[in-house]
């Protein structure tokens, strides 16, 4: 069976009711709810609430009834809807398809809580909403978790989102400076020096901690200039700092880091479960590396690899399509995730496009971001693009 799927949210789906959203999913041509097993928080409008507009989710919470005996020192925090109503259950009594969707190491609580498990910049400051993909206890957290939902409900898989290293400009509350933002400048402030990644690279050969006193020494250098990086110029800064050996041995290293994680959910889950990777909160995909996304490596370790095609317009979605299927390399290892809706695709005609563009790619497997986020209209735009491609 392809894979068509609405993404979701428990708050949304309790207030429509389930029975009444499954009908509703299965109206627009869809087989399978990608729900959000684990999640964040956020601010979010919601076009359709009937109880409210805007919703604030309790911040790095399960949407399932755990079992705390699968975990170690880590453990997930049960949101409070679930003590009132599992929602992930009624889903999976139901007659569609259901995936978790699981957000794994960005989770500001858990890292308040666990501060030595999370990503440490060349300063020492902790980033306390990015658990880091080389720390044990986040490691094992994360393989928990997947295995947690694999066995205790009947979903047909599990999606999994940040399972590397959240770049230095995402997630956190009120993000603010008094000098202008570069690529260059959030890259070096992104790399992750705790002692398990120091201590890792070491085991390869890698001097971590001389580059730990490089990078730290160079941006602050810059933060004592006078001076801002243009755009242009600080990107060309960053890919020729990519090319020192160093640093570049130490961004293939997170890369495998990254991979052999994925490898142990794969082999911690239940067997046929389906294991997709959301490989980035980078635009366009083919920047994931830098969070350890080896595109190429997660194709062959996982069962998919589940693309954000966040873009806005149908012909830079064709060009992403193009490149983040090189790197892959099979077509039948890609699922593609589009936005009907601003800022991305922003009518009927661009949404049939963009699903077009995917079939004719080779990309059966296809998934619309998110049902709570979508107006009616958005709605209606996916029934119609699914219709006009054949379904």
């Amino acid at each position: 069976m392809s894979y068509r799927a609405i993404y979701a949210y428990a708050w949304d789906i309790a207030e429509v009711g389930v029975p009444d959203f499954v009908a509703e999913t299965k109206a627009l041509g869809l087989n399978t709810v990608t729900f959000a097993g684990s999640y964040h928080a956020g601010k979010f409008i919601r076009p359709k609430g009937r109880s409210g507009k805007v919703y604030f989710p309790e911040d790095g919470t399960a949407y399932f009834r755990t079992d705390p005996r699968r975990y170690g020192k880590i453990k997930p925090l049960e949101n409070s809807v679930v003590k009132r109503q599992d929602t992930l259950k009624a889903l999976c009594d139901t007659d569609i398809a259901v995936n978790a969707w699981m957000v794994l190491l960005h989770n500001t609580r858990l890292g308040t809580l666990h501060p030595e498990a999370t990503v440490e910049n060349a300063f020492g400051d902790r980033y306390v909403y990015s658990l880091c993909p080389s720390a044990p206890e986040a490691r094992d957290y994360a393989i928990a978790l997947c295995r947690d939902v694999t066995e205790s409900y009947p979903v047909i898989g599990v999606s999994l989102e940040t399972p590397g290293f959240l770049p230095y400009q995402h997630g956190f509350h009120h993000e603010f400076a008094l000098l202008k933002p570069n690529k260059w400048l959030d890259a070096q402030l992104g790399l992750c020096f705790c002692a398990h990644c120091v201590r890792g690279a070491a085991t390869n050969g890698i001097d971590a901690a001389s580059l730990k006193g490089r990078i730290a020494g160079t941006v602050e250098a810059y933060l004592g200039s006078d001076f801002d990086m243009p755009d242009d110029m600080a990107e060309a800064f960053w890919l020729a700092d990519v090319l020192d050996g160093e640093l570049g041995a130490y961004l293939r290293y997170r890369c495998e880091t990254v991979t052999s994680l994925v490898a142990e959910i794969r082999a911690s889950v239940r067997k046929d479960a389906t294991v997709a990777v959301i490989p980035s909160v980078a635009r366009p995909t083919g920047g994931a590396w830098y969070e350890g996304s080896d595109l190429a490596a997660l194709a062959r370790t996982a069962d998919a690899v589940e693309a954000c095609f966040y873009e806005p317009g149908v012909e830079r979605v064709r060009a992403d399509v193009f490149d983040v299927l090189r790197r892959v390399g099979d077509a039948g290892k890609l699922r593609g995730i589009l936005r009907p809706a601003w800022p991305d695709l922003q009518s009927g005609s661009e949404v049939v496009g963009a699903v077009a563009a995917l079939r004719e790619a080779g990309i059966g497997d296809i998934a619309f971001y998110n049902y709570g986020h979508l107006r009616r209209a958005s709605l209606a735009w996916i029934a119609d693009a699914l219709g006009a491609t054949g379904g």
